[in-house]
């Protein structure tokens, strides 16, 4: 990132009570641009023609910048806008200050909670198409492929961004927990006034997580393990409603130049109740690198797809990454999706993906 040094600034709160009033603060300006060529066969519905070669596209610019007091309190902000018009250009991603030092650190607004800052993601063939958060999508939610057009993705982020506060522990002998509150799941753009509640049922208010990490290495073999469980209150009530629950654990083993992983999820998305299962995935994935090449292979299998029974999505994707210079990468995959519907047509699709990622 390129760092510009601003004038002197007030810094408010917790650091203006932990230290002199003004600090310098460096602005870091950055983002990225992830870019690519798909070409897409995919089941249509009657009337819908899916454009069989498009470029699809990811672009956000971050700006942000932090201190550190004489006391060793960091105090900094962070805020991500998207750029692309289709995802609302000038939006914010994020937004949040933090808080660390040598007893952890504390998030303050739009950002994810716990249970996704730690949790454990598996070997990818482009961690963009196919990784624990689906950047890009290839294919298009017609009515015959109804869940391949949103994003399929195993990030456990339950009230995404909306304001919250996390607790992130320091890293001891490898492990770290984490804990968070979101107090208005609904609240996703955040506000400067306090919310009214709706009291529907099915509808979640405050949100619990809590998660937990450990790296370490055991020989020659690198292992990262994790769990996360979120709990999320429901304001009304109904016999097909209840509070949402969901839980991930998650393995990922590093050997040499190979890695392979694997992480299992399951979300109720706030129902209960006969005919309304919970939504389970699973993730396997695999890679090899070898200098600047990386080839990876993933696999994803996700029941009651969307808190819809009888949905069942399978994912398959194959691709290399090669980084041509720093923060610059070409990245090729294939990759098809297979949907059961038990009370509709099944549906499928293949896309081909050619692109490119620069971080600046």
């Amino acid at each position: 990132m390129k760092k510009l040094l601003l004038a002197t600034v007030a810094v408010s709160g917790l650091a203006m009570a932990a230290a002199p009033a003004q600090a310098e603060i460096e602005l870091e300006l950055g983002g990225y641009f992830k870019g690519y060529l798909a070409a897409v066969n995919q089941d249509e519905t009657a009337g819908t023609d899916v454009v069989g070669v498009d470029i699809i596209r990811d672009t956000k610019l971050f700006v942000g910048g932090e201190t550190t007091l004489d006391n060793g309190l960091t105090v900094g902000a962070h805020v991500e806008l998207n750029i692309d018009a289709g995802d609302g250009a000038t939006t914010p991603y994020e937004s949040y200050a933090y808080f660390s030092g040598n007893w952890g650190r504390v998030n303050f607004g739009a950002e994810d909670g716990s249970a996704y800052l730690l949790q454990v993601a598996t070997p990818s063939a482009d961690s963009n198409i196919d990784g624990i958060r689906q950047f890009v999508s290839p294919f298009v939610n017609t009515g015959n492929l109804t869940t391949s057009g949103a994003a399929l993705d195993y990030a456990m982020d339950p009230t995404f961004k909306n304001d919250k506060l996390t607790y992130l522990s320091p890293v001891m002998s490898g492990f770290q927990v984490g804990l968070s509150f979101t107090p208005d799941s609904n609240n996703a753009a955040g506000s400067f006034s306090v919310d009214t509640d709706t009291n529907a049922a099915g509808t979640i208010q405050e949100t619990y997580e809590i998660a937990a990490r450990y790296e370490g290495q055991f020989q020659n073999v690198g292992v990262i393990a994790g769990a996360g469980y979120t709990l999320g209150s429901e304001e009304g009530g109904s016999a097909t409603t209840d509070d949402r629950q969901t839980w991930n654990v998650g393995l990922d083993l590093d050997i040499a130049a190979f890695g392979v992983g694997v992480s299992y999820s399951v979300d109720n998305n706030a129902r209960s109740g006969a005919g309304n299962d919970d939504e389970g995935t699973l993730v396997i994935g695999a890679d090899y690198t070898s200098g600047p090449f990386k080839i990876g292979a993933s696999y994803f299998d996700r029941n009651n797809s969307g808190g819809v029974d009888g949905i069942d999505v399978q994912r398959y994707t194959g691709g290399v990454v090669y980084n041509y210079g720093p923060g610059m990468s070409f990245r090729g995959s294939v990759q098809y999706v297979d949907q059961n519907n038990t009370t509709t047509a099944d549906a499928d699709g293949t896309a081909f993906i050619l692109g490119t990622q620069v971080n600046f």
